[in-house]
């Protein structure tokens, strides 16, 4: 008869360290000739070893300084930003747009969003790219922009439509009667609770402070 469970005698046996160490090579292994070839001196040019016999910076010289990786830093942080703060907030609008409003085609649009997250991204690069030369956006951080929003606006739209749909309509209501404008509403209530992603539990029914509320 065995022991119980507390009392069993604790400790890995020798084949999962044998397999954990394994898992740490092959993980690591890829991360440290990254960092070996950075630092890889003219008489390591090209190799591939795993111990360089010498250690160099000017490296990281030559790329900061005429390798221009400022510039294209730069760049990913503008273009980065721009799609960012753009795409939330147009999807943001559209969220509101299909959650809070009803009009004509409105299941049409919302099976388009899911139809466009389907569509492989090569099956668009050249109908994107004739499209951005025709409208003179070609080598622009404009038309990169544009490019990014039309790949992440289909699922931001139907994201956001999910934390839209659960802020009680009351709570806007509540505010219109109290004299707060349609933009006051949407800065002032609507979009604090979607920011916060909880919107769901802290306004339910359901939650501890609805119940405690109602039982008063």
């Amino acid at each position: 008869m065995s022991g119980p469970p507390n009392a069993r005698k604790a400790g890995a046996s020798p084949g999962t360290w044998v397999a954990v160490a394994a898992v740490l090579v092959f993980t690591l292994l890829p991360v440290w000739l990254m960092v070996s070839t950075a630092f890889n001196g003219r008489a390591d040019a090209g190799s591939r070893t795993l111990w360089p016999q010498e250690w160099t910076l000017d490296n990281f010289a030559v790329v900061l300084g005429a390798g221009g990786f400022g510039r294209y830093l730069l760049n990913s942080l503008v273009v980065a930003l721009g799609t960012v703060l753009a795409g939330a907030l147009l999807a943001l609008l559209a969220a509101v747009a299909v959650s809070r409003f009803r009009f004509r085609f409105r299941t049409s649009v919302l099976v388009m969003v899911l139809v466009i997250q389907m569509v492989p991204v090569e099956a668009l690069v050249i109908p994107l790219f004739i499209q951005a030369r025709g409208l003179g956006l070609l080598d622009s951080l404009f038309g990169l922009v544009v490019v990014y929003l039309a790949f992440s606006l289909p699922f931001a739209i139907w994201t956001l439509r999910g934390f839209v749909a659960a802020v009680p309509v009351e709570l806007e209501e509540a505010a219109y009667l109290d004299g707060a404008s349609w933009n006051r509403m949407f800065w002032s209530v609507l979009l604090p609770l979607v920011a916060r992603g909880s919107s769901r539990r802290a306004c339910s029914p359901s939650s501890p402070r609805g119940t405690s509320s109602s039982s008063r």
